[in-house]
């Protein structure tokens, strides 16, 4: 296991375009860190920069306490899986698991037991005698983790690993690799755009945009309770309904805040970290699964007319559209109450779980 400290870590090209923009993180010994961000955002290129494979710019990376911005990739203790399997076609599954260990010039007993050990953790000792071109997409990616599994690496490094496998593979893959954090204990790195992953597989995930981190926490920290609208938009499917507003008053331990239709939203004091000033605008947050429909029409939530209804089998995702045009999606599971499309009817927002922005798009 490695502790891995990042000190304001910089990344600039020749042609003087910087990449990743002072970055300070700690990520724990045997910490599953996963990063999370649209593409272009910096987060393979700062996984690169920690396994050796980007030059650092500027800042100071620590591996163990131990400055590494000038150690050799092969000297850092790591193993890096990639998007693509990147097998020697020609070899069996052993032999491209065994392969680095045969350059080291280790022994044919010690080959054998760390090949034959790392078969087992991942169930692939029956395909041990097999080329890549017989193995399916999920055996490839594991004989790719079995190939890094064998250095017994400090650190591993995932860049996208899943991304070439269809959506069933990698919901198995996804319980693979937790079950194989779980026994191996070792530290590990995830990069992903696909935040489902990010939110089963992260103990802590870091929002990446632009070469900046936007928040840092465990994955129901950043799903209730957003740092910015950047993650308040990026985290969640369908992503966080947000509608701009107007506080109109606050009466006791209510915000009464006004949308563009001229229609009324109540939230209570107590989900926000600071009082919002009256006559100020903001922008309103709210996930899917705390907007619910009302009985009948009413002046105490908003009249909407559904445009689209979207199944899901156990629940259904119902895009609605306010006076003023703008959209707002609600979760329901009551498939017996769903409004059919250009149907009217009235939604409200759960008080207790409507989040503030300001203007520069902070979390109040």
């Amino acid at each position: 296991m490695t502790q891995v400290r990042l000190r304001q870590i910089r990344k600039q090209y020749a042609d003087g375009t910087e990449v990743i923009h002072g970055v300070d993180l700690d990520i724990h010994d045997g910490e599953f860190m996963v990063f999370v961000g649209p593409s272009g955002c910096g987060k393979s290129t700062l996984l690169r920069m920690i396994a050796g494979l980007e030059d650092i710019s500027g800042g100071e990376l620590h591996l163990d306490g131990m400055l590494a911005n000038d150690i050799a990739p092969a000297k850092r203790g790591l193993a890096m899986v990639f998007q693509s399997y990147a097998l020697y076609p020609h070899m069996s599954v052993f032999d491209n698991m065994a392969f680095s260990l045969k350059m080291a010039g280790q022994s044919k007993v010690s080959i054998e037991s760390a090949v034959q050990k790392a078969a087992a953790i991942l169930q692939i000792e029956h395909l041990l005698d097999r080329k890549p071109k017989d193995l399916s997409g999920g055996q490839r990616q594991r004989v790719a983790i079995g190939r890094a599994i064998v250095r017994q690496p400090k650190l591993f490094l995932f860049d996208e690993p899943l991304s070439n496998l269809d959506a069933s593979l990698r919901v198995q893959m996804r319980i693979e690799l937790s079950r194989l954090h779980q026994e191996l204990q070792t530290t590990m790195i995830y990069v992903t755009h696909d935040q489902v992953e990010a939110m089963t597989l992260g103990q802590r995930i870091v929002v990446f945009n632009g070469g900046r981190i936007e928040q840092v926490g465990k994955p129901l920290e950043l799903y209730e309770k957003p740092a910015n609208l950047f993650v308040a938009g990026f985290l969640g499917a369908p992503k966080m309904n947000l509608l701009p507003v107007m506080v109109e008053r606050v009466e006791g331990d209510v915000v009464v805040l006004k949308i563009a239709s001229g229609d009324l939203i109540h939230i209570e004091t107590s989900t926000l970290d600071s009082i919002p000033q009256v006559g100020r605008s903001y922008t309103l947050g709210c996930r899917a699964e705390h907007v619910s429909m009302l009985e009948s029409q009413s002046n105490t939530g908003l009249n909407v007319v559904c445009q689209f209804v979207e199944h899901l089998g156990d629940s259904c995702i119902v895009y609605a559209s306010l006076q003023d045009g703008m959209t707002v999606a609600m979760k329901s599971q009551q498939l017996h109450r769903v409004p059919k499309s250009g149907g009217h009817f009235t939604l409200s927002f759960d008080r207790k779980h409507v989040h503030l922005f300001d203007s520069v798009g902070a979390r109040i």
